[in-house]
């Protein structure tokens, strides 16, 4: 399996900054996709930006302009940096990666457990 683990999330005030981190480990895989995902309380998870192995790729309307994916493939890592928050921005925020496993040929796909981020107004 491929493990995912965020960092970086907690209490901003709003038009503060914060930067999420997630980094891959497990046995000899292939990252292709890896995603930033939110979930608000009472709300359906949404995505938020995306990046491939040649940069970023779709951002949701809400954040375009206040936020920034980019990913180190060297160190199978995405980091999402949010800028100007504000309080609809408060969320659980997810990685997700998507590849294969090189001795299998295998797709993966998997989630980080998740992190707290909240804007306070």
């Amino acid at each position: 399996q491929v493990r995912l683990v965020e960092s970086g999330g907690g209490l901003v005030q709003a038009g503060g900054s914060l930067r999420l981190s997630c980094v891959a480990s497990g046995n000899r895989f292939h990252i292709n996709g890896m995603a930033w995902y939110r979930q608000a309380p009472g709300k359906q998870r949404e995505l938020v930006a995306t990046t491939t192995t040649s940069g970023p790729g779709h951002y949701t309307e809400s954040v375009k302009g206040r936020f920034t994916i980019s990913r180190d493939n060297a160190k199978n890592s995405v980091y999402l940096q949010m800028n100007s928050l504000k309080p609809e921005d408060t969320a659980v925020y997810y990685c997700h990666a998507d590849g294969t496993f090189l001795s299998m040929s295998r797709a993966f796909h998997s989630w980080g457990q998740g992190i707290q981020v909240t804007v306070s107004s």
